[in-house]
């Protein structure tokens, strides 16, 4: 039986004002940090790593793949409990539950994934005094983040189809030019990209194309031009960030639709890696009006299935579903591998990034550090930080460590 999973899987947001105020270098507040990319500030980063971690709280919250976020003094999470899906906020200093909402979102999961729990998959975002969450069976809502109130609530199930092989809706909410950006639909159905009007989830702008990766979308700069890129199942999509227009596509197909790894832009290039595709890069720029990614390099024996990469000092720092999981670490212009682990090392790890180290916690619950510029995988501390299965990418904030596990959440501080 093939095992399908996928990325937990949201520009920058402004931030809910709560009664613990934070300053935004201390909010978490969408998937992958303040900028998308895996990379934790040093306000946020321990100022120093501890001998060991101990619990300063922990709250059962469901089960789920999602990030939690962090924003105005409170950690918000998105769960379910079967057959509904739950949103939570907690405080985050004592972790004691400050609102909760739910809402039916009956799900028959793929055949290929049973083993998997059901979502949710994506991570909310947090923008302006507002939450918002994407189930697995895409139902898009807007919450109040300081009373939970229900806003609105757009719901796309009727495009959610995992009778092929889709396994739900992954990709998280991304915040552009002052719309909301999800990605909804199936292999079945066909792909929508839509931006949203905050508040009133009014659609401004539609793009239509193939079914929906697992991806989250991302917001770069290229040349001037602001643009959304994300992966579809089969394709790498280019959008104008404002408009949504269509700007250009290249093929990434894959025989499971597994697109699953966040694109990485590094100012150059675009990096994307599959399974099965190995890592590819490309460049983006207009050729007689038309905008084109062109491949400039590819290393099929780099292969990323669910882990993100991140970027650091010109080298892209990952985990290859190759030899049964290696941490991999790749020129980021040539995409030469500069230096692997052994192999063996997780069968999925999320990666991070502090201003001296890059971070892995691997899904048996193990948090690895690796000095940035040592040149090698040799670790310079472990911690076990979980006591079950840890798919979800852990956040820092306030040099605490926050580590979603099968059913529950945990706030860590250093000791």
């Amino acid at each position: 039986m093939k095992l399908n999973v996928f990325l937990l899987t949201a520009g920058l947001a402004t931030i809910v004002a709560g009664s613990h105020a934070q300053t935004p270098a201390q909010e978490w507040p969408q998937w992958r940090g303040l900028r998308r990319t895996g990379e934790v500030t040093s306000a946020q980063a321990p100022a120093a790593w501890p001998a060991s971690w101990q619990t300063r709280w922990r709250a059962e919250v469901g089960e789920g793949y999602a990030s939690p976020v962090v924003a105005g003094g409170r950690v918000f999470i998105h769960s379910r409990r079967d057959p509904r899906e739950v949103v939570i906020a907690l405080d985050a200093a004592t972790g004691k539950q400050v609102w909760e909402q739910q809402y039916d979102a009956a799900f028959k999961k793929n055949q290929y994934a049973n083993a998997m729990a059901k979502g949710p998959n994506a991570t909310p975002l947090v923008s302006a005094g507002k939450l918002f969450t994407i189930g697995v069976t895409g139902v898009v809502s807007a919450w109040d983040a300081a009373t939970g109130k229900p806003l609105w609530q757009r719901d796309f199930s009727k495009t959610v189809d995992s009778s092929k092989l889709f396994c739900g809706t992954a990709a998280s909410p991304l915040l552009a030019h002052g719309l909301v950006v999800v990605q909804v639909g199936s292999d079945i159905h066909g792909g929508q990209i839509l931006g949203l009007d905050p508040a009133t989830g009014a659609t401004k702008w539609t793009w239509t194309g193939p079914g929906p990766g697992y991806a989250s979308p991302i917001l770069v700069d290229v040349a001037g031009t602001s643009q959304i890129i994300t992966m579809t199942n089969t394709s790498i999509v280019g959008l104008d960030g404002r408009t949504g227009a269509s700007l250009w596509s290249a093929p990434f197909p894959d025989d499971w639709h597994e697109n699953i790894v966040t694109p990485v832009w590094t100012g150059s290039h675009l990096i994307v890696s599959g399974t099965r595709q190995g890592t590819h890069a490309y460049t983006v720029a207009t050729t007689g009006g038309k905008w084109a990614a062109t491949l400039a390099w590819k290393n099929t024996d780099v292969a990323m299935y669910m882990s993100s990469p991140v970027l650091a000092d010109g080298t892209l720092f990952g985990l290859s579903a190759k030899r049964k999981g290696q941490f991999v670490a790749v020129d980021a212009k040539t995409g030469a591998l500069k230096f692997g682990g052994e192999g063996r090392n997780a069968d999925h790890a999320s990666v991070l990034l502090t201003p001296t180290h890059v971070v892995y916690l691997t899904s048996t619950g193990e948090l690895i550090l690796f000095k940035r510029g040592a040149g090698n995988f040799t670790s310079e501390r472990q911690y076990e930080v979980a006591k079950s299965a840890t798919f979800a990418p852990p956040i820092f904030v306030e040099g605490d460590l926050f580590v979603r596990d099968a059913t529950g959440v945990t706030r860590l501080k250093g000791a």
